[in-house]
Parts: structure tokens; sequence; C-alpha cells
């Protein structure tokens, strides 16, 4: 016998849950607000993320987190509560004008921001003392140069937010951080219970408060479903606490979680518990599940009809996994993404300037648009290539694209493109940029990219043309031998030329670079950071950053270890998250004291310093001589 319910009213809320980004709307709920509206659904969005930030970033805010300082023993104090509780007075007074400052409302500010004699300054500043100048100049200069002002303004006052953060940490709740983009995948659980445990602590300031923003929502939009996206494990235990208090508010309200920590940590689902919290639970591209989940409820469908959708049995109580195949709409098919709802004039505009690429990341409101769904190489033995959200490939006319793109900008009046794709195909992108030119469209954009030969000069200077100012790729471990274990489909010599052409056509470019990739060994890794080297020297790259190998699940390497030389370590039981996977490497590597020199070298680097010096300087232990030759990049550019 089939289940059809009741005809029910559907009224969408989609939530971005804390700690997503700040400086602009993570698009998620853009782009299914979008849909939904396409499709004649009533359907609205607000992001947490930041009014949870603004709100604790307030005076009053400030005031409400001394009150906790003062309930803290004192052997509880670090160095940050203690400079906290010293200026407090100093940080009520300054708090909400830095905070005009950074949104933009402000720009005067920055002369006194900039003088050093305005913001109180606490642990974070220390970083500062690096910048040293033997000549008795401002310290500051070789790290900020001709940028001017407001960008050291921007730095300082970024650095006095990340204070706060630190007392938020270090006295009320440790999971605290304004970003968590950099979580590791190894914090995901593979039982609930350490997640059931917190939920049901008591709430600390920032769960009360992240409660009644939810709650003003609720009274505000009066849902009838509440859509909620997780990016990564780091804002699990928010989006958990929003839909616990909507729950609270009131049961009959249909919570939905999704995201990319749901398509790759919850595919093999099986605690109950969950669904204490939340109705249901889908994966991978979330329009088809959601327009059958709709249906479902408005009384159009079967529950046995539902896609991709996890929920709890009603019966037996166990988790039941219901999918029928039905094609995914197609990504030409799935509307505008739509900023209505979203305060686009409070977002805040931080400045890292250790990485010009991290730069783009927190500074400037960035429209986030895909070009592509899905990854069209989709052989990197590292990635979740398994996965549908990577391995199902569609692209969308230029046409539409740009159409998408001139919407945008009438919602937004904003300029400013982040092209959010796995690696966005070089002939969408040559399609893209002749369209952009040929309806003067004057945006700027940039994007991941793969560093492969179709992206010739000529390609490079029209891409730039229509606004490229930025591109990423992964070189990973720069070593032809890795590259092709790693089925990257790109040489050393080859991605050397690549980036050349886009610097020299004025084009940012970032490489992402890994380390403890399986059989690498030391040698492999000294010659590696040589080659990087030789890139900056040579003008190819300007950015960078080492990230650590991780092994999961759905990648080649986690799904056949023996092809890579390493033993899968064996998993607990698992009932709630599963994706990252620790691995024994007969290299037997120190990978992490070998990772402190590589970060060491990165940074300066980046800012132009040591390109003439031994690579093995880097590192605080012995490690051999390179054996790359010395003008290797300089040989494969004049090819």
């Amino acid at each position: 016998m089939t289940s059809v319910l009741a005809p029910f009213s559907v009224r969408v809320l989609s939530l971005i849950p804390p700690m997503t980004q700040l400086n602009t709307p993570y698009p998620s709920t853009a782009y299914l607000t979008g849909f939904l509206r396409s499709r004649g659904f009533e359907a609205v969005q607000e992001d947490l993320a930041l009014a949870l930030v603004l709100r604790l970033l307030s005076r009053q805010g400030l005031v409400e987190v001394a009150d906790a300082v003062d309930l803290l023993p004192s052997a509880q104090h670090t160095q940050t509560i203690e400079a906290f509780v010293e200026q407090h007075a100093r940080y009520f007074a300054t708090i909400e004008p830095v905070i005009a400052f950074l949104q933009g409302r402000d720009s005067t500010l920055a002369h006194r921001i900039a003088s050093r004699q305005y913001l109180p300054e606490g642990p974070r500043f220390a970083s500062l003392d690096v910048y040293v100048d033997d000549e008795g100049g401002d310290p500051l200069a070789w790290a900020f140069g001709a940028l001017g002002l407001n960008d050291k303004a921007k730095h300082l006052a970024t650095l006095y937010l990340n204070d706060l953060a630190d007392v938020l940490r270090d006295a009320i709740d440790p999971r605290f951080e304004f970003v968590r983009y950099g979580d590791s995948l190894a914090a995901s659980q593979a039982s609930f219970e350490p997640l059931a445990q917190a939920l049901a602590a008591p709430n600390n300031l920032i769960d009360d408060t992240l409660v009644g923003l939810t709650l003003d929502a609720l009274r505000v939009h009066q849902p009838t479903v509440v859509l909620i996206s997780v990016p990564f494990p780091g804002s699990v235990y928010a989006a958990f606490r929003i839909a616990q208090s909507v729950k609270a508010y009131d049961p009959k309200i249909v919570t939905l979680l999704g995201g990319g920590f749901v398509n790759t940590e919850l595919r093999e689902l099986t605690e109950p518990r969950v669904f204490d919290y939340f109705d249901y639970v889908t994966l991978d591209s979330g329009e088809r599940p959601l327009l059958s989940l709709l249906a479902y409820l408005q009384g159009q469908r079967s529950k046995q009809r539902l896609v991709r959708t996890f929920l709890r049995d009603t019966e037996s109580q166990q988790v039941q996994y219901i999918n029928l195949v039905e094609p995914d709409v197609p990504f030409e098919e799935v509307g505008t993404p739509t900023w209505d709802g979203l305060p686009l004039d409070r977002y805040l505009s931080l400045l890292d300037m250790l990485n010009p690429m991290h730069r783009l990341w927190s500074d400037g409101r960035w429209n986030k648009l895909t070009v592509a769904h899905g990854c069209y190489w989709k052989k990197c033995s590292f990635c979740d290539v398994s996965l549908d959200y990577i391995g199902r490939y569609e692209s969308a006319s230029a046409t539409v694209l740009v159409d998408r793109i001139e919407t945008i900008i009438q919602e937004t009046r904003q300029t400013g493109f982040h092209f959010v794709d796995e690696a966005a195909p070089p002939k969408s992108l040559k399609a893209l940029a002749t369209e952009l030119l040929k309806r003067d469209t004057g945006i700027s954009w940039w994007g991941n990219i793969r560093f492969e030969k179709t992206f010739t000069p000529d390609l490079c200077d029209l891409l730039a043309q229509s606004g490229c100012i930025a591109v990423s790729g992964g070189l990973e471990v720069a070593s032809d031998r890795l590259l092709n274990l790693m089925k990257k489909g790109v040489s050393v010599d080859q991605v050397a030329r690549v980036t050349r052409a886009f610097s020299d056509a004025g084009v940012l470019v970032h490489a992402y670079l890994m380390y403890g990739f399986p059989t690498q060994t030391v040698q492999d890794t000294v010659d590696a950071l040589e080659l990087v080297r030789q890139l900056f020297a040579n003008g190819c790259i300007q950015s960078g950053f080492f990230h650590r190998f991780t092994c999961t699940v759905h990648s080649p390497v986690g799904l056949n270890p023996e092809e890579y030389g390493v033993i899968l370590k064996p998993l607990p039981p698992v009932s709630f998250a599963k994706n990252d996977v620790l691995f024994t490497d007969p290299t037997g590597v120190d990978h992490a004291a070998l990772g402190v020199g590589l970060r060491k070298a990165i940074y300066n680097f980046m800012h132009g310093l040591g390109l003439d010096e031994d690579v093995r300087n880097w590192f605080d232990f012995k490690v051999p001589r390179t054996t790359v030759a010395k003008h290797r990049i300089e040989r494969a550019l004049a090819k």
C-alpha cells in the first residue's frame, strides 16, 4: 500500500548555518531559492552564519561576552582572554565602527586603524612582528607595498576580529571559528554519539544567540519547510542546533538536510537519532530530490517515489533510503540563483595578506556561479570522483550563462563573479569569454581550472580581456611520476607553460599543492619544492598553498589502495559520517615534519623571499639535495 500525505502548504525557508564565510553568501541557498521560485514555489532564505557573527560582534554582544568571561575561574584565563579583560572598554568602543568599516560603510576610519593607536591589540597582532625593516621604515611596507592605506587597515581590523574569535573560542565555545572551510575531513565522526552529547548539553552564549536568530527567522517567514545545507564538517553542529530549535518551536515544520557534507559523509547513514532533528536527508544535486519531496508533502506522489532520500520509518524506527530513479534536472534548467533576502550590504570584507588567493576568498563581495555541473576530467586519484556531484558532468551554453550573469548583476549591483566549479572546462570558458565580450558585460571573475595545454597564450589573453583576474589549479605534487600516479593528465613542463601564459596575460595564478601522497618520498618532496621555487622565480605562479593528502573512501586511492602501494586501516563501525580513512604507507616518511618546511617556504616565496636559496634551508632537519636541474622550468618555458 502506498503512502500519500494530505495536502500541504509549501513555504520554504533555506538557511546558511555557521560557520561558512563572512564576505559573501554561501551559494547553496541562492541556487535552491532561485530554482524553487522558477518552479512556482514560495521560497525565502537567511544567512545565519553572518547574522550570528554580527550579533556577537556588536557592543551589546561583547558586553555579554565580558559577562561570560567574568564567570570563568582565573585559572582558565588564556593570554587572549586576559588581553580582552584588560582592554574590554576599548573593544566596546571600537567594535561597531570597525564592523561598519569592514562592511564598506565608513572608509575614513582606515586612517585611525592604520595608525596602530585606535584598535586594542591582542595576541594575534604578534604576527606583525615578523615584518622587519632594517632601515627603520614602515615594517609592514614590504607586505602591503602599494596596496595602500585601506588594505593595511583591513588587515589590522582582521587581526582584531581574530583576537575576538579567539576569546569566543577560549571562553565560551571551543568549536567557534569565523570560517570553518579549513576543518579537516577527519573532524567527521563515525558515531553520532559525540554530536548527540553536545546537542544535549546546556546552551552556551553562542548557542543561545543562534537559537534566538533561528526563532526570529521562523517568526518572520512562517515556513512549513526548512532546508539546511551543510557544506563541510565544521558546519554540522550548528546545523543540528538550528534544526533542534526549529523542532522545539513547531514540530510540524518539515526539516531537510543536504549539502556537500551529506554528499560525501552520510551516504551510508543508519543512525535513527539524526531524524530527531531532520525529517529527511537528501543526497547529491538537490533539485530532483527536493521536487519529489515537495510533491510528496503536497499529496501528489507516494513516499515510495522519493528520490535519493533518507528518512526514519515510522513503524520500525530504522533509517530507510528511498531512491526512485528519475533524471536529474538538467543544468541548463536549474534557473538563476537569487540573493534576494540576503543582506548584501552587511557582509564583511576581511583581508589575509599572507596569500593573494586567500585574499580573494575573504575580501570582496563575489557573486558565486557555476559554469558547469561536476568535473569534465573526473580522473584524479585523490578526488571523490565516484560521487554523483563530481562524476555527473553537464554544461550550459554561453548564452544561458551570460543571461544568468546579467540577471545577477541587476539584482546584486555587483560585477564580481567567482566561478565555483571543480574545474571550469577550457571550451566552456572560451565560449563564455567570447559572449561576455560580445555583450560588454564588464565583469571581473576568477575560478578553478586544470593547467592543461588547451590554455594557450591566445586563450589566456581572451579570458583576461573578458574579465578573468585569477585562476587556481592543482599542481599537487610537482613530480611527473606522482602526477602520473594521480592521473592528473598534466606534466610539470606543461603546467609551467600554462601558468606563465596566464601570468603574462596579467592573471594571478594560484597553485594547489599537496604532500603526503602515497609512495611520496623525502626526495620527491624536496624535488617538488625546488620545482615550486622555480615556478615562483620564473613568474609562473604568484600564490600557493600546501595541504596534506587525505585518503577518502570514495576516491580511487580509497577504492583501490593496492594500486597506490598503501594499506587502508580498518574503519570503526559507521552509523553516521564516513569518508576519510587512515592508511599505512610503506615509505614511512614523516610528512608532518616536512609540512612545516613546505609551509614556511611557500609563505616566503609569495612575498618574493628566498627564491635564490637552496630549498633544503627551509627544513629543520637534514634532507637530501634536490635532483632537479637548476634551470628546469626556464628550459621548459623556452620550448
